[in-house]
């Protein structure tokens, strides 16, 4: 047997059936790699191609949001400015949305104007004056505009910061302001009661007897005797806006205002002075503005 596997070595047995051996097996293992490679390649391509959709649809989303959720607004709010005393008047405006950016606007807005030395002092009868003062002097003023996007707000929270530029025609409204003059003739009887009282509009050349003057007239005493006075404005502002919620708005608006008319309205009035000397025709001011509003 052991002489047997000798010679069968010396042949070269051994040597065949390694040979063989090694080819038992010679295509089987190409189609298996084969497979794994293309399989590799469509999941990682499947993978590749849902992560991309993924980051699509992420930043679609986010740009969507940044989409504002209305076309129009409306607001209405009081306004406060360097001419008008403690409250300066009220304003309406309705927005219309351009673009993510830039939105028009109409407004309108009505506000007391006053004279710088405007001074209320006290009379003789207990009452209460605005001593020089002549006329009331009250403005209109419609207006168009753009509104640009400066910072903007998420849609349920934080402050959105707009910047705009308006302009218009003004519409002076000039009112008498009307006095209680005494005219009782005392010449005889200085404490005589007083029998002749006028409500009549303050001139300094006729009421040059400030003991006589007894009180402020009703405020429309002479709002048959208004006259129109035509002049324009142009103003630029900041608004910082706040909204919780999407169909409502609120903030406040500020800015600087340039208004000029064709001629001084005559507010002050002292004898011996001209009008125009005492009242300005171009009326700058700064303002600031609280409004609330809806979005649909």
């Amino acid at each position: 047997m052991h002489a047997n596997l000798r010679t069968f070595d010396r042949v070269g047995g051994r040597k065949l059936l390694s040979q063989h051996s090694s080819h038992r097996f010679p295509i089987s293992l190409q189609p298996v790699r084969t497979s794994l490679v293309f399989g590799s390649s469509l999941l990682l391509a499947l993978l590749g191609g849902g992560t991309t959709a993924q980051a699509q649809q992420a930043q679609t989303s986010a740009s969507s949001n940044d989409e504002p959720s209305y076309r129009k607004e409306f607001t209405y709010g009081i306004n406060f400015n360097t001419r008008g005393g403690l409250i300066g008047g009220a304003s309406v405006r309705s927005t219309r949305l351009l673009n993510q950016d830039w939105l028009r606007f109409w407004s309108i807005e009505a506000v007391e104007i006053k004279h710088p030395k405007e001074q209320k002092v006290g009379t003789q009868y207990g009452g209460t004056i605005v001593y020089g003062k002549s006329n009331y002097m009250f403005a209109l003023r419609p207006s168009v505009g753009i509104q640009r996007v400066i910072f903007r707000k998420a849609p349920d929270s934080g402050v959105q910061v707009n910047g705009l530029l308006s302009g218009g025609p003004s519409i002076g409204l000039v009112m008498p302001y009307y006095i209680s003059y005494d005219y009782s003739d005392r010449t005889t009887n200085p404490t005589a009661p007083a029998t002749d009282i006028r409500n009549e509009q303050y001139d300094p050349m006729i009421h040059r007897n400030e003991g006589a003057i007894v009180d402020r007239a009703p405020l429309f005493s002479g709002v048959g005797e208004t006259k129109a006075l035509i002049g324009a404005h142009i103003r630029g502002a900041l608004s910082f806006e706040y909204g919780r919620y999407r169909d409502a708005v609120a903030g406040v608006e500020v800015g600087a205002l340039i208004e000029a008319y064709s001629k001084a309205p005559p507010i002050i009035r002292v004898a011996g002075v001209s009008d125009e000397s005492l009242n300005d025709r171009f009326l700058p001011s700064v303002y600031l503005t609280v409004y609330l509003g809806s979005r649909n």
